[in-house]
């Protein structure tokens, strides 16, 4: 059985291992449009091994969050990458805050977490002397990695594998061939029993490609992130989140440690104007238009019209992004800050304005395409990635009970 694979980042990667590993006798390629992979959300995000405290227990991104960073620990063990378990703290600031934060232990403690610890004010400071807070919840599985050199490891795996990796493969047109597919890219074109869409943040073109309406679309936004100048370091010694408000979809801004040094702070997170739109003024009309043309996108303004003027202005206000992060750690200063990177999360929307926030699939003929893969899907690539191997065997009646070695 052939099987074209679209999209080298992680999950795109993940997912052909777990094929191979599942049935070596698969014949995988694997298309990537960039000339390496891992190119975008993959290795622009913040680097953090999320374990799976936010999310509704029993929903498949808890289950694959707390097993995939499982995967990607013993992954990194077994291929020497450098990666730190050093815990994070979750932070309530003041007393609103406290029932949120004792749902989250509750959901992390269903949701398999190890070692979740309630933190009073003492305790607190005990790991995080320049925390400012009420109470906190330890996490002491989350940690820090080098997802490029995850990427490469994965590339170097499904080599010796025997998959077949393309770099410099842009996808640019499907069309069913007989039960399969025909695959026209860039570097040349393929035919495809079966055909997996991996694209991420080009994943719903890829799939309107095969014919699937885009009912969910992909809007891009983009997460801008300080860092820490050397003289301010110690004010963070481990990762340091906020209690998420309900009322804002995205989680808000926190400190986190670099796995080469450094720490990072964010991110906040603007419309981007390019679904590559790391700057901004990176603007790619087709993108732009592509956004600004999705009723959903306009509802979703409306509905948070307060939370969108806020991160607006913090991209373009040192002294407004430095002030949402002293409500963390008050004795950071703006001179304290110096401009660091930024990724774009492709986030899936529906047209009456509602975030997807849970993985989604679509599946066709012959195809499943990965419609939103949202983080953790970094951390969890591996067992995301045996997820939808699984379901693709299950596609094509090749039911498979083999239980997957974790490296």
């Amino acid at each position: 059985m052939n099987i074209i694979v679209i999209g080298g980042g992680v999950v795109g990667m993940g997912t052909a291992l777990q094929l191979k590993r599942l049935d070596p006798r698969l014949q995988i390629r694997l298309l990537e449009k960039e000339d390496r992979v891992g190119a975008h959300q993959s290795t622009h995000n913040s680097g953090v091994l999320h374990a799976g405290l936010y999310y509704k227990p029993g929903s498949l991104k808890a289950r694959l969050a707390v097993d995939g960073i499982r995967q990607m620990v013993a992954f990194c063990q077994e291929h020497d990458i450098s990666h730190d378990v050093c815990g994070k703290v979750v932070v309530a600031c003041d007393e609103t805050e406290l029932g949120r934060l004792k749902t989250l232990q509750d959901r992390g403690t269903q949701n398999g977490l190890k070692g979740l610890k309630w933190l009073g004010p003492e305790e607190l400071r005990e790991i995080e002397p320049n925390v400012a807070g009420i109470a906190g919840v330890r996490v002491p599985e989350e940690g820090i990695v080098d997802y490029q050199a995850v990427s490469d490891a994965m590339h170097r795996e499904l080599t010796r594998l025997g998959a077949q990796v393309q770099t410099g493969a842009k996808v640019t047109g499907i069309r069913p061939e007989g039960t399969g597919w025909h695959v026209e890219s860039a570097a040349g074109d393929w035919d495809a029993d079966f055909i997996v869409n991996c694209a991420g943040l080009y994943c719903d073109r890829i799939a309107e490609l095969a014919g699937v309406p885009r009912t969910t679309r992909i809007v891009p936004f983009r997460g801008e992130y300080y860092q820490l100048k050397p003289s301010a370091q110690r004010l963070v010694r481990h990762l340091i989140y906020p209690v998420p408000d309900p009322v804002f979809p995205f989680l808000g801004v926190h400190f986190t440690r670099l796995i080469h040094g450094g720490i990072e702070a964010g991110p906040n997170a603007v419309l981007a104007f390019a679904r590559e739109g790391y700057t901004k003024w990176r603007v790619n009309l087709v993108d732009l238009a592509d956004a600004l043309t999705f009723p959903g996108l306009w509802q979703f303004m409306r509905q948070h019209q307060g939370m969108v003027w806020h991160e607006i202005t913090r991209s373009f206000s040192r002294r407004l992004f430095c002030a949402a992060l002293q409500r963390l750690v008050p004795n950071l200063q703006e001179s304290d800050l110096e401009t660091g990177g930024a990724g774009v999360r492709a986030q899936a929307m529906l047209a009456d304005g509602t975030l997807v926030q849970d993985f989604s699939f679509a599946e066709g003929r012959n195809a499943l395409h990965v419609l939103n893969a949202p983080s953790p899907a970094a951390t969890a690539s591996l067992a995301i990635g045996e997820y939808v191997a699984r379901k693709c065997l299950d596609m094509q009646g090749r039911k498979c009970d083999q239980v997957l070695p974790v490296v």
